[in-house]
């Protein structure tokens, strides 16, 4: 008999978010989970219409996380997990409260909105027996996978240089009142302190330790806000050394117009160089010293990967991309829960972006802000 699907709960995601709808569309692509509860909107009226439209029972869509959590745990089918789909400045109270219910956590970046919240969250984990999940989804792309245990088994060598961007050009100049997305975005009550940096910075700067497995040291950044009277940042600049001595550039903006999602990494080693970019993501160039370009795609006669191969669900040459990549982070917090049923631990936990991952890119994001308001001084990450 197969396992039976997760049972989730959301919160935030109602009528007009955006990556609520990913979450869910992620959760299902696999046939994991079953959305049976949600608190999706701090508006009664939004809450109610959003549920309805997702076939969510009358009795279980909620007006707030807190009585979805006490309802939930009153019943014998309540909900095993919750995806946390909010603005930043909602992670930690919504994670903190599920936690303590012993509720398992799915919660999108950055992981909260101040480093202090983050600190005091990882111990809240430590003493919790849920488990927490954060969704840096582009870790889960099957090359970034396979570019990782390249690192790891010295394709390359000695890593000494990692260069890393993600320019967007949706906030080139302010948006529309009604933009809901932007609003919150750029507002430091509910975004934090760090704009862009916080928003695809952490990307970039996940996927950049995710790959190298390089530990940061310090880093010497500056930030902008071009558009005039925007309260956060939207174009960041930071070099990074790294301990071991290799060196790395990052560079994220949100203002440089033509570029839609431009992820892209660069990673070199004293023996080969690797490429690869979300918007090719079936994609990865590998480049020997005084060698020849190597295109590596999803082909199952390219990758020697199991890690990587367990994200592939159709044919070479049909191209996989964002959904996908995020179903692949869903299904392995799904195989760590069903594993967690039955008392097991799945290998796959150690691949999975947590606590400490999200800890991490918020130590980040202090640094780089200590570091630009010092007019660019190098400054280590805080501890």
């Amino acid at each position: 008999m197969a396992d039976a699907r997760v049972r989730l709960g959301m919160v935030g995601g109602g009528q007009g978010a955006f990556i609520g709808g990913v979450h869910r569309i992620a959760a299902r692509i696999d046939d994991r989970y079953e959305l049976v509860a949600g608190a999706l909107s701090s508006k009664p009226d939004v809450a109610k219409a959003s549920a309805d439209e997702l076939h969510i029972a009358p009795d279980r869509s909620y007006a707030s996380y807190e009585e979805m959590f006490a309802a939930e745990a009153k019943r014998e089918d309540g909900i095993e997990a919750v995806a946390i789909v909010t603005p930043n400045h909602m992670h930690f109270p919504v994670a903190k409260a599920a936690l303590e219910a012993g509720i398992n956590v799915i919660c999108d970046k950055p992981v909260t909105r101040t480093l202090e919240e983050a600190l005091e969250l990882e111990q809240i984990c430590a003493k919790s027996d849920a488990f927490f999940a954060l969704t840096h989804n582009y870790s889960a792309y099957p090359l970034v996978r396979y570019a990782r245990e390249m690192v790891e088994r010295g394709d390359l060598g000695q890593v000494r240089l990692v260069q890393v961007e993600y320019p967007q050009e949706w906030l080139t100049q302010a948006p529309e009142e009604d933009n809901k997305q932007a609003a919150w975005r750029t507002d430091p009550k509910r975004s934090g302190k760090a704009g862009c940096l916080g928003d695809i910075g952490t990307h970039a700067f996940q996927l950049a330790t995710f790959i190298s497995q390089l530990e940061l040291d310090s880093v010497s950044a500056d930030l902008t806000a071009f558009v005039p009277g925007r309260a956060v940042d939207d174009n960041v600049h930071a070099m990074m050394r790294f301990k071991g001595g290799a060196k790395g550039m990052l560079w994220t903006s949100q203002i440089a117009p033509g570029c839609e999602n431009g992820l892209k990494i660069r990673i070199f080693g004293d023996k080969a160089g690797l490429e690869w970019a979300q918007e090719k993501p079936n994609e990865l160039w590998l480049t020997p010293l005084a060698g020849h370009h190597q295109r590596i795609t999803r082909r199952d006669d390219n990758i020697d990967s199991d890690i990587a191969t367990r994200g592939i669900r159709i044919p070479f040459g049909h191209p996989e991309g964002y959904l996908e990549a995020f179903a692949t982070l869903y299904t392995d917090v799904a195989d760590v829960l069903v594993a967690k049923r039955k008392g097991e631990q799945h290998p796959i936990e150690s691949w999975i972006p947590g606590i400490e991952t999200g800890v991490l890119g918020m130590r980040f994001i202090e640094a780089v802000l200590n570091s630009s308001e010092a007019d660019g001084r190098w400054t280590p990450l805080v501890s």
